[in-house]
């Protein structure tokens, strides 16, 4: 029996036209800034003798533009993230299945065509771009992308819906709580119970929240209203975990060509050495760089290194990760490796600590760019 998704796939770019490449970043989501320094870092890199880039900004309220192709302009400078200006017309990308055009559509204007696209680059955070919601969108149009399909970005978004799928594939996870909207106040009593049971500190952190967007360490009971209540402006729901001791290890995990397993990195460590912060937090990521100690290859046992990257990788496959994922781990005194979370489209400067495992594993930035391009060219559209 035929499949007519896989009959009316978008075929390759025709002989002697490099494939085009829309690198999508900004969005409405609180991670905008870091978005936009994402997609700088990959305008520098990514090469322009190989493929054709066509910049999409995402302005804070939803409007899709033409961005300017200048990397510098969308550096984190000076302690200040970048942010997507508006602009008189609005992209569109296609909307039906066997339309590639990008096209822009300005009021009193014939639409002008910027080209068929071959490969959206999302390199949006947090929710409205990272969470299955624009990869829906492409999915309708049957245009190919880096990263991850609808589920598997909607639940790597989920903290919730991410620790249950981790546990129901066996992998090593703390202890946690939710509150789900409206429950702190319709049943406090019966959540500070749960809470009481898993000890301090606490993480409270918006369940469907980046970047520690909202997260804060609660090292008594009485922290715990205020915590929730900084959560909640993100995210009406809210997990809560329990502290964990140990060292914060990060490993990359990049798709497998063909039918071969995903690609584990060396693992990387994140040490905050300043004092003012009491954990990993955003300041700490983006803005305060001399406050961190990001150590790649981490110093470990080599036993240990092996775990976490055969962890990494089941991680990766218990979602149903494509293209590539970070994956957060602690590594406890004792040599225990626990599963905190997968981020399915990390932070991707050349700083960042995705690329930075990758080029300690032997893959630099710009070749990292290259082989996420061409798994998403090579990826069948529809169901796979």
């Amino acid at each position: 029996m035929s499949n007519s998704t896989v009959d009316q796939a978008p075929s390759a770019p025709e002989p002697g036209r490099r494939p085009r490449v829309v690198i999508l970043f900004g969005g409405r989501s609180g991670e905008h800034g870091i978005s936009v320094a994402t997609a700088g870092g990959i305008m520098g890199a990514i090469d322009r003798g190989k493929y054709d880039v066509v910049p999409v900004g995402i302005t804070p309220d939803g409007q899709w533009v033409v961005a300017d192709d200048e990397p510098a302009r969308w550096a984190i400078a000076d302690g200040k993230v970048p942010q997507v200006p508006a602009a008189p017309g609005e992209v569109v990308l296609p909307l039906r299945a066997g339309s590639r055009e990008v096209r822009v559509v300005e009021a009193g204007k014939v639409p002008a065509v910027l080209g068929e696209v071959d490969v959206v680059f999302p390199v949006l955070h947090g929710p409205y771009g990272e969470d299955g919601t624009v990869q829906g969108l492409l999915e309708l149009a049957d245009v190919r992308y880096v990263g991850s399909g609808v589920l598997a970005s909607a639940v790597g978004m989920d903290k919730h819906f991410m620790k249950m799928v981790f546990a129901g594939h066996g992998l090593p996870i703390g202890p946690y709580a939710v509150i789900k909207p409206g429950e702190w106040d319709t049943r406090r009593d019966e959540i500070l119970d749960e809470v009481a049971g898993l000890g301090l500190p606490l993480f409270v952190k918006p369940a469907r929240a980046g970047s520690s967007l909202g997260v804060s360490r609660v090292d008594s009971p009485d922290g715990l209203d205020a915590a929730v209540r900084a959560a909640q402006e993100h995210d009406p729901k809210v997990i809560v975990e329990a502290g964990i001791t140990g060292r914060e290890i990060e490993c990359a995990v990049l798709g497998g060509r063909g039918d071969a397993r995903p690609r584990a990195s060396l693992p990387g460590e994140i040490e905050v050495t300043a004092p003012g912060h009491d954990f990993y937090d955003f300041e700490a990521k983006y803005l305060a760089e001399a406050d961190v100690v990001l150590s790649c290859p981490a110093e470990l046992p080599e036993h240990v290194i092996k775990e976490i990257q055969d962890i990494a990788v089941r991680t990766f496959e218990a979602v149903g990760a494509e293209g590539l994922s970070r994956v957060d781990v602690f590594v406890t005194p004792d040599e225990r490796v626990v599963v905190n979370e997968i981020n399915t489209m990390p932070g991707f400067t050349p700083f960042s600590m995705y690329p930075r495992m990758w080029d300690a594993s032997g893959l630099a930035y710009p070749e990292l760019i290259d082989e996420l391009i061409q798994l998403a060219l090579e990826r069948p559209v529809g169901l796979r």
